[in-house]
């Protein structure tokens, strides 16, 4: 078992959690939060056909999609939101959420990963 702390510095990068301690008490933010998948889900180094790719993503997308439940419980109780209805093909779902928030939702066994939800800004105009 990992303890709290172990559990976040392997979900959250050490400049997000950074900024996630100088929020206010309260204060929301914006996050990706990627979900855990189809972990049986077959690897392969030749590329996909189109059809293969379709069922991929759509696996991808129903096993994000179980662990839901228990990411809107976690928001619901600790002042957070989701901000898309479903997983995208990558298994991540967009949400705005407390420090806290964040902090549980990293305790999650449901949870992978959690990014800041940043700009993307063109190096070149």
């Amino acid at each position: 078992m990992h303890d709290k702390e172990t559990s976040r510095k392997e979900k959250i990068s050490p400049a997000f959690a950074a900024r996630l301690a100088r929020l206010r008490p309260g204060q929301t933010i914006r996050a990706m939060v990627l979900l855990r998948g189809n972990d049986t889900e077959k690897r392969t180094t030749r590329r996909q056909s189109r059809v293969e790719r379709k069922a991929a993503i759509k696996a991808k997308r129903q096993a994000a999609a179980a662990a839901l439940h228990d990411i809107d419980g976690i928001l619901k109780d600790l002042g957070g939101e989701r901000l898309a209805d479903h997983p995208d093909a990558l298994g991540s779902i967009p949400i705005e959420t407390t420090a806290e928030g964040i902090d549980a939702l990293a305790e999650s066994d449901q949870v992978t990963a959690i990014l800041e939800d940043q700009a993307i800004h063109p190096a070149f105009k």
